[in-house]
């Protein structure tokens, strides 16, 4: 019996973890797409730039070359960064800017209008 309970334990510890790094990819996923939109203007232009450059060493392959490597080099870092939050204990339900991975709203945020102090009913 005490090694069934052991197994579920160590079970449920992978899962834990496993169900931390999907949610941490998918995270800076998100993050990086929106958050990120200004870089992406840099990151095409130096990507266009190394693939005109290469071009003269590698004529076929120069543009398939530069975006696999930009998108690899993206996919490693998030998949490291993931990893490594995971490794250290940190999961996204436990982040205090992540309070919608819970489905819970900011407590401390009212929202105050303009019109409020003739229209709204303010319970003090």
């Amino acid at each position: 019996m005490t090694l069934a309970n052991s197994q579920s334990l160590e079970n449920s510890a992978i899962l834990f973890n496993l169900k931390s790094f999907s949610v941490w990819v998918f995270t800076l996923t998100v993050c990086m797409i929106v958050v990120g939109f200004p870089m992406f203007i840099l990151v095409v232009s130096l990507s266009a730039l190394a693939a005109f450059v290469l071009d003269a060493i590698l004529p076929f392959s120069s543009i398939l070359f530069v975006s696999a490597l930009v998108i690899g080099v993206h996919a490693f870092g998030i998949m490291f960064a993931s990893a490594w939050l995971t490794s250290k204990g940190i999961h996204p339900q436990e982040v205090e800017m992540f309070r919608w991975l819970n489905g819970k709203e900011n407590p401390l945020h009212t929202s105050v209008y303009a019109s409020c102090p003739l229209t709204c009913e303010i319970a003090e």
